[in-house]
């Protein structure tokens, strides 16, 4: 898998990073990112000479005169005002996630849907045209559907992988933005995304914005492959512990400024407290997802060998649609493996049911592994034959691989493999009606609804 070349020395990344330029050499070098993870964003010496930043937790900050209020006004003098326009701890988060994804800036806000959803706001307005995958997160094509189309906005979805749909969807002078997921959730489809730049720039006036939260800095770099936006649940990975809710919107310090601004007049911001569990979460970032990276890829393999199994989902499978592609554009595959099981919704439920390491718990990223059967977390409602017209089957697991010790998280699955089906040679065959894979793509209303936490 090849990276980004880059000459950068590691304290030239951590000391602050310039807006992308798709054509220059990485800002984050892969040996580098360890580094930006401890250092980057934050100054060397620290209130009261503290190791770590402080937590700031303050609603509002005193001027000592009116001429330092009247100097902050006009520019001259950078410093907080008020909570709802930023706070300290929130801002040194804000640059450690803008240097780790090689960004100009970054906006943090208190969940990774008031990040989407104000983006989203601050770049369309009514006669605006958006084009998105069919694959991306499910709430947020919801907000687009139901809430944006209620104001003039109109939104395109296009198959995943299907770069001449996205090309087909274009209306010129009307298509503002385009956005993709990679990798997606529950089936891990790779976007091109240089292939998608391209379309971008054949688009005067639209971005291209990429949802990243399964990827991280750590696997997947969007802005240096011409992503004018990248977005992230800093729930999951960035804060790597379950412990706090966040979402960041990274880019150039122009684009990111349309955002906070609209932030401060929405006041979706982040708690100081949180941002400061989100610092400590970022310091082991390269860390936590290389192990992660690790050890999915071991689980990945060893679950495709299994008779009990009928079809695994992971990028760095070759049996992956888009493996090619992700060797050519990751640096890692990531944490999160799904797979379908011959069982129904019963076998598959003793499945889960039986694990004893493994977790059930919807989200991703943290340090527990957790695991989850769609069909009954996610989308409990519909019927099994309304479920499997949008692609989420009774039989589909989805896991997120935490940091515990490979082995016994594998030891955990195949033991609750044998509980569930029986050992492995004694193992049910695949009912008649089910269908062997994936959603193709090639019906986008299909797919619409697929990807919940």
């Amino acid at each position: 898998m090849s990276q980004p070349d880059s000459t950068n020395a590691a304290a030239s990344a951590a000391s602050g990073p310039s807006p992308a330029d798709p054509s220059a050499p990485s800002l984050v070098p892969q040996r580098a990112l360890g580094t930006v993870a401890v250092h980057g964003g934050e100054a060397r010496r620290k209130a009261h000479d503290s190791i770590t930043t402080p937590l700031v937790a303050a609603a509002t900050y005193s001027f000592e005169s009116t001429d330092e209020l009247v100097r902050y006004f006009e520019g001259r003098h950078e410093r907080e005002e008020y909570g709802r326009y930023g706070n300290p701890t929130v801002r040194a988060a804000e640059q450690k996630v803008a240097a780790l994804d090689g960004a100009g800036d970054c906006a943090l806000f208190g969940s990774g849907m008031a990040a989407i959803t104000t983006t989203l706001l601050a770049l369309l307005k009514g006669g605006d045209h958006l084009v998105m995958t069919a694959d991306c997160y499910r709430r947020t094509r919801q907000f687009v559907s139901r809430f944006l189309s209620r104001y003039g906005v109109d939104c395109t979805l296009v198959p995943p992988g299907d770069l001449a749909a996205v090309e087909a969807a274009i209306r010129p002078g009307k298509t503002r933005l385009i956005i993709a997921e990679s990798p997606t959730n529950p089936y891990l489809r790779v976007a091109d995304l240089g292939a998608l730049a391209e379309v971008r720039r054949r688009t005067p006036g639209c971005h291209l914005l990429v949802d990243a939260t399964f990827a991280t800095p750590v696997n997947q770099r969007p802005l240096e492959q011409g992503a004018d936006l990248v977005f992230h649940s800093a729930t999951k990975y960035l804060g790597g512990h379950n412990d706090l809710l966040a979402g960041a919107v990274c880019g150039s310090a122009d684009l990111v400024s349309l955002v906070k601004d609209l932030r401060g007049v929405l006041g979706g911001v982040l708690d100081p407290h949180p941002a400061f569990l989100l610092l400590r979460g970022l310091k082991t970032l390269p860390l936590r997802v290389q192990r992660q990276n690790q050890t999915a890829l071991r689980l990945a393999r060893a679950l495709e060998a299994d008779p009990r199994v009928r079809k695994v989902y992971y990028p760095g499978l070759e049996s992956h649609a888009d493996h090619q592609l992700a060797c050519r554009t990751m640096s890692g595959f990531g944490g999160v493996i799904s797979f379908r099981l011959k069982g129904d919704v019963a076998s598959s439920a003793r499945f889960v049911d039986a694990c004893r390491l493994a977790i059930i718990a919807p989200s991703l990223g943290g340090t527990e592994t957790l695991i989850e059967q769609p069909a009954l977390m996610s989308y409990f409602e519909l019927t099994t034959e309304e479920r499997e017209a949008i692609g989420i089957y009774d039989d589909l697991i989805r896991l997120s691989v935490g940091l515990e010790e490979p082995e016994e998280i594998e030891a955990d699955l195949f033991q609750a493999l044998a509980a569930a089906f029986g050992p492995a040679q004694d193992s049910a065959a695949p009912p008649a009606h089910a269908a062997a894979g994936a959603p193709s793509g090639s019906n986008s209303a299909q797919a619409a609804e697929v990807g919940h936490v």
